[in-house]
């Protein structure tokens, strides 16, 4: 995926907001090399934002009439409004080792036999994975296919057939489990009580004052 950026002169925090009323994104990227601080137009960030691939894999980005390959480090938002405020690119080539969010995509789910045959529901616990690899080795997204899934499986990290050279950070956690399978929860119909009032139990009616006197 390819962006545009330009070069940054101006710097500051008054140097920024100026910069954002002309509808610019001040951003920085570092990395092999000196720190560039570049601005990006605001509109076109904002959708590319919106696209998975923005956000896992590796970037050509233009600049000064040279590309690049980035990655995208970090973003600020602003708190209310729909507006980017920051953003950070790290430098990359084939030989840069990198850590990176990557999407889960599961496919097959409803053909698999803990869904066709048994009605069961599929729970994803985990909807992206932390790989460190080589950059040029870098994913946009990771495959899951649940089509062998049954009753009471669950599919845990090393189910997950990765290529060479990438692997799954779980900070210690021994084989996580990525989907597991439950039964549904079974609706129960509530019946409202019917109250019959026995001929017995009703309240007597109360006698007039008249029939009281007599």
């Amino acid at each position: 995926m390819k962006f545009v950026a330009y070069e940054r002169t101006l710097q500051g925090t008054g140097a920024s907001r100026r910069l954002r009323l002309t509808q610019k994104v001040p951003g920085i990227v570092y990395g092999a090399g000196t720190p560039a601080k570049i601005e990006l137009d605001h509109n076109a960030l904002f959708f590319a934002l919106k696209k998975e691939a923005f956000h896992a894999s590796v970037l050509d980005m233009e600049l000064a009439g040279k590309t690049e390959k980035v990655l995208l480090r970090d973003y600020q938002m602003h708190p209310f409004r729909p507006i980017v405020l920051h953003i950070d690119f790290q430098r990359v080539d084939a030989t840069t080792k990198v850590t990176k969010k990557v999407p889960l995509h599961f496919i097959n789910e409803e053909s698999s036999p803990a869904v066709k045959t048994d009605g069961m529901l599929v729970n994803h616990i985990v909807t992206e994975l932390l790989v460190q690899c080589l950059a040029s080795q870098l994913p946009e997204s990771i495959t899951v296919d649940l089509a062998n899934l049954s009753k009471g499986q669950a599919l845990h990290v090393d189910d997950i057939k990765l290529a060479d050279g990438i692997k799954v950070v779980t900070h210690g956690k021994k084989n996580p489990v990525i989907v597991s399978v439950s039964a549904q929860a079974v609706e129960e119909e509530v019946v409202a009580p019917v109250v019959v009032a026995a001929a017995a139990g009703a309240a007597k009616p109360k006698k007039s004052e008249k029939q009281n006197k007599k």
